[in-house]
């Protein structure tokens, strides 16, 4: 049973690709849900989350960066961004420190304008920032946008995440549970693995190859005995080209991304997995709905 006091609603995570909007929701939650890597358009679809504590529960939606659509997987990503910012209690924008704003920030701020929603600014990797100057990054943003609060962040090192989730409580209205004590994601496990994958192929690949993949779960089973989970699954990229990348001399990129995502899997099922990937080409998927929908991205279901 809650307590009078005990606060409950919806957070959400916004701006450009890469600026580390993944990295702060895991160190939130205190487990990896969402993968990262240093490529841009890491996180495709909305993950939940969910931090529960004594003061209360904060459901994060974590979502794709607000970005100029290139493509149908594009135009997808963005309507998904820009529809989470009325759904929310709160707004995260995670920026990074610098005086100058540019057309990215500037059509973020656009979108914030059109919902009357609270927004904090949350300025992250100050590690690598000029420590005298961080005044006056926050101000150039304050002139762009009234934010409720500015909080400056590690988010790879965890600094200030503390004072980030006291300011998300002061938003929250009074309520009760959404999720249990032990929810950490709404994912499917299949989902998370196949992110998983796409997580380490993206780490190993070269730069031109990762925006063109997608993995497919074709089987997940565990043994009758409990003994280990067998898992197929298909890497899914647009050219000939690509695929022999992927699979690399004598098979061994792929052994290679296989191995990596192998062991975390391991470790987020807590038992043994026999891992088999395959690769295949699917040109122009990111243009097709059909295909789109396919591996998981659906607009009905923004």
């Amino acid at each position: 049973m809650e307590s009078a006091n005990f606060k409950s609603g919806f957070a959400t995570l916004i701006g450009r690709p890469n600026v580390g909007k993944s990295t702060l929701m895991n160190h939130l939650i205190g487990q990896k849900i969402a993968i990262t890597s240093n490529k841009p358009q890491t996180t495709r679809n909305r993950i939940q989350t969910v931090y529960t504590s004594k003061q209360g529960q904060i459901v994060f939606l974590d979502t794709p960066g607000i970005h100029k659509a290139k493509n149908k997987l594009g135009e997808y990503m963005v309507s998904v961004a820009e529809q989470t910012l009325k759904e929310v209690d709160v707004v995260l924008w995670l920026v990074e420190p610098t005086d100058f704003i540019g057309k990215g920030e500037r059509h973020i701020a656009e979108q914030l304008k059109k919902s009357k929603t609270p927004v904090i600014l949350i300025m992250n990797k100050i590690d690598m920032a000029d420590k005298e100057k961080l005044p006056e990054y926050m101000a150039h943003y304050r002139e762009l946008y009234d934010f409720e609060d500015v909080i400056p962040v590690c988010a790879l090192r965890g600094i200030n995440m503390e004072r980030v989730i006291n300011a998300i409580f002061k938003f929250l209205p009074y309520g009760p549970k959404y999720f249990d004590d032990d929810t950490i994601t709404d994912q499917p496990q299949r989902q998370i693995v196949a992110e998983m994958i796409r997580e380490k192929a993206l780490r190993c690949l070269e730069e031109e190859i990762p925006h063109g993949i997608a993995v497919a779960i074709d089987r997940m089973r565990e043994r009758p005995d409990g003994s280990m989970m067998d898992i197929d699954a298909t890497i899914i990229c647009e050219r000939d080209s690509h695929k022999g990348i992927i699979i690399g001399k004598g098979g061994a990129m792929l052994r290679k991304i296989g191995s990596q995502a192998r062991r975390e899997i391991e470790n987020m099922l807590e038992m043994k997995v026999n891992l088999q990937l395959w690769v295949k080409v699917k040109k122009d998927w990111r243009d097709s709905d059909f295909m789109i929908k396919n591996f998981g991205y659906d607009k009905k279901e923004i």
